[in-house]
């Protein structure tokens, strides 16, 4: 079967993605981006009518949807919460793997470079809180008690251990990362509140 290529619109969104997740927001020109994605000047401005902004934006929302598929596979067929979670950190650990070391999370290189910039600011922090979400909707369903703090607790754990092992080049970090979880503080009333409820109780 013969792969369709890719649109122009694409392209230029996913070149500039693992351009800023490599150099910064202010460490790309747009010549940099046009010659890498292959692409004329003149479709930058058609898709992206700010330019570079525009770009940043669509680049951001392309990698937090690439972790939102992440969330969902690795949570939607989970005995459990905690299995769940598991499975989240080694696929990090893999991404982590399989990307340059030193490279940061795709939306705090795009996005947070530019402080003064209210709309980058409002758009990852959009981003952030739909993972979040994603996460806290998947704790409800298992019935973990406290599910804004499981979601608030492994979103931090993660940012936090993405860095740690960028620092340190292991990966292994990434996958340890559920022992630094409170469990204990989402089991409600002292039974366990990490696994599938029982429909028969």
């Amino acid at each position: 079967m013969t792969r369709r290529p890719q649109n122009t619109r694409d392209r230029l969104t996913q070149t500039a993605a693992r351009l800023f997740q490599r150099s910064g927001y202010n460490g790309v020109g747009l010549t940099e981006i046009l010659t890498e994605a292959r692409a004329p000047k003149g479709s930058l401005y058609h898709h992206f009518p700010k330019g570079k902004q525009d770009l940043a934006l669509a680049a951001a929302s392309w990698a937090s949807d690439g972790m939102r598929d992440m969330i969902a596979a690795s949570f939607n067929d989970a005995q459990d919460f905690r299995a769940g979670v598991t499975t989240l950190c080694h696929k990090i650990a893999k991404l982590f793997d399989s990307s340059p070391q030193w490279e940061t999370c795709p939306i705090a290189a795009t996005l947070f470079e530019s402080p003064d910039n209210p709309t980058f600011r409002d758009h990852a922090d959009r981003l952030y809180e739909s993972w979040i979400e994603d996460v806290r909707g998947h704790a409800e369903r298992f019935g973990v008690a406290h599910p804004d703090m499981a979601a608030d607790t492994l979103f931090i754990v993660m940012q936090g251990g993405w860095q740690l092992a960028r620092a340190r080049r292991d990966s292994n970090v990434l996958r340890r990362l559920p022992e630094h979880i409170p469990w204990d503080r989402f089991q409600p009333d002292g039974e366990c509140g990490l696994t599938r409820p029982d429909p028969d109780r």
